[in-house]
Order: C-alpha cells, then sequence, then structure tokens
C-alpha cells in the first residue's frame, strides 16, 4: 500500500498550488480520501474530504472557498487545490484513505506560504 503526495513548495501569499496523491496497492474506489495538516509545533488537522464516489466533500472552515478536493478514480489519485493561500497555510499535507478498520497515510508534502 502507497500513498504519495507531490506538488507541495513555496508560494507567495495569494498564489496557489495543487497537490497529487497517488495511490496503490488497495481498492482506490471504495476508500474515503482526506487531506490533513500539520503546522510545526501544532496538531495535526483536517482539511478537506471526499467520499468514495465523490459525491460528499467537506471542508474545515479555515479553508472553504479557497480549496477544492477532488479525485479521479481511474487514475487512483486525489487532488487538492489550493488558492488564495496564506502564511497560516503553511504545513506538511498529508493525504489519507480509509475504509472500515483500513487508515492508511502518505508521507507528506511541504507547503509553505511567504514572501
Amino acid at each position: 500500500v502507497q500513498l504519495v503526495e507531490s506538488g507541495g513548495g513555496l508560494v507567495q501569499p495569494g498564489g496557489s498550488l495543487r497537490l497529487s496523491c497517488a495511490a496503490s496497492g488497495f481498492t482506490f474506489s471504495s476508500y474515503v480520501l482526506s487531506w490533513y495538516r500539520q503546522a510545526p509545533g501544532k496538531e495535526r488537522e483536517f482539511v478537506a474530504y471526499i467520499s468514495s464516489a465523490g459525491g460528499n466533500i467537506n471542508y474545515a472552515d479555515s479553508v472553504k472557498g479557497r480549496f477544492t478536493i477532488s479525485r479521479v478514480n481511474a487514475k487512483n489519485t486525489v487532488y487538492l487545490q489550493m488558492n488564495s493561500l496564506k502564511p497560516e497555510d503553511t504545513a506538511v499535507y498529508y493525504c489519507n484513505a480509509k475504509r472500515r478498520l483500513y487508515d492508511y497515510w502518505g508521507q507528506g508534502t511541504q507547503v509553505t506560504v511567504s514572501s
């Protein structure tokens, strides 16, 4: 089982990034996918969630209206489009796949928002 995040980097405030998470080793289309983030010195926090078929989506209040989660089951990939980035969005971003007792995490990708 693997979840591999990519697309992080350094961006100026107000900029955009698109994170990707490529999955392998499990039946991707049967899993709920989420993005979490962890800033230095803080606990990991929920960012966004998408149901297995993509019909149910939720966001943390702090990113609502700026971030968009999506998935392409045919590509075993989940995305997080991040617009209007703020310095407080700086964190390591992780993708998570969950189904019943199965709970998988990626290694994370660093996002830094700074001028």
